[in-house]
């Protein structure tokens, strides 16, 4: 996506359609909800963030989101 405001409008387009499976549903819902977090948290960033990203605003502690500095 060209932005995370594209990306969250892709999402409630999506889950309007009455005929995505259950699993498709809330993995949108899921992906929806993490990246309104991000938004709320990085207000002035508008790129698309990485499922990276997303992890990691959510997950700050997790092994894989440690930022070594040397």
């Amino acid at each position: 996506m060209e932005s995370i405001e594209k990306h969250i409008e892709a999402d409630i387009r999506e889950l309007e359609n009455p005929n995505i499976s259950p699993q498709r549903r809330r993995h949108i819902e899921s992906e929806l909800e993490d990246l309104e977090q991000y938004q709320e948290d990085h207000p002035n960033e508008h790129r698309d963030p990485t499922a990276l990203e997303l992890y990691c605003n959510t997950n700050p502690d997790a092994l894989e989101c440690r930022v070594y500095e040397d």
